[in-house]
């Protein structure tokens, strides 16, 4: 008996521990402002989209394992496509932009936008980021292969990683094209982009892009 209450009293401790590193690891704010204790919606990005707490959303390339983009906080991924948005058509010097390959101009841009959200919303900017992408991740969208002589095209099923990562690009590749060659700056336009993906604006890119891309995929079928 004395074994078994010993045994139950270590469970309990180690318990009442887990539950106070717990409760600690939740007191962390994004870049020190930051509440990032958010809900995601969208049950099927839900284990892909990180919002655990950070100070920095920066892991250095330390996630080196199947799926470890699910491990990075969203802010980040979103600072990852910023420095390198991808093509968009053939306007490539439009979508690039001068943040390619620095990380700290690219955290630092992405940080003036948030800001200017709350400024705008009056709301956490993480929780924007969230309802943002949730609002504008595509859920299905065209597969091309040959069959025979033809080029067949099909309607497939997104996967959530993929709906994460192409909603970021959208708001990168956006927020380049809204500031290039003009007097708005980069922060403001991907602010901009956010904001429109929030409230489901079809000036979006990103709202856009995904009307398009399930238009054609209805098409398909």
């Amino acid at each position: 008996m004395r074994r078994k209450t010993e045994k139950i009293k270590k469970f309990t401790r180690h318990v009442g521990v887990k539950k106070e590193k717990e409760k600690r690891k939740f007191d962390v704010k994004l870049f020190g402002r930051w509440d990032s204790n958010i809900e995601v919606h969208d049950l099927s990005i839900k284990p892909y989209l990180n919002v655990d707490a950070r100070l920095l959303p920066r892991s250095a390339g330390r996630l080196r394992r199947p799926f470890h983009k699910s491990k990075a906080h969203i802010v980040e991924r979103l600072a990852l496509h910023v420095m390198v948005p991808g093509h968009a058509g053939r306007k490539h010097k439009i979508t690039s932009g001068p943040l390619a390959g620095s990380s700290y101009n690219a955290l630092q841009n992405v940080e003036k936008a948030l800001e200017i959200v709350e400024k705008k919303e009056n709301k956490n900017p993480v929780e924007v980021l969230v309802r943002a992408v949730e609002n504008a991740a595509l859920s299905e969208e065209i597969i091309s292969y040959q069959m025979g002589s033809i080029m067949a095209r099909e309607a497939v099923v997104t996967s959530p990683q993929r709906r994460i990562d192409k909603t970021l690009r959208f708001f990168a590749q956006g927020a380049f094209r809204r500031s290039f060659n003009k007097k708005k700056s980069f922060a403001e336009a991907l602010a901009e982009e956010i904001l429109m993906a929030y409230t489901g604006s079809p000036d979006s890119t990103a709202i856009k892009e995904k009307e398009r891309i399930e238009r054609e995929a209805a098409g398909a079928r």
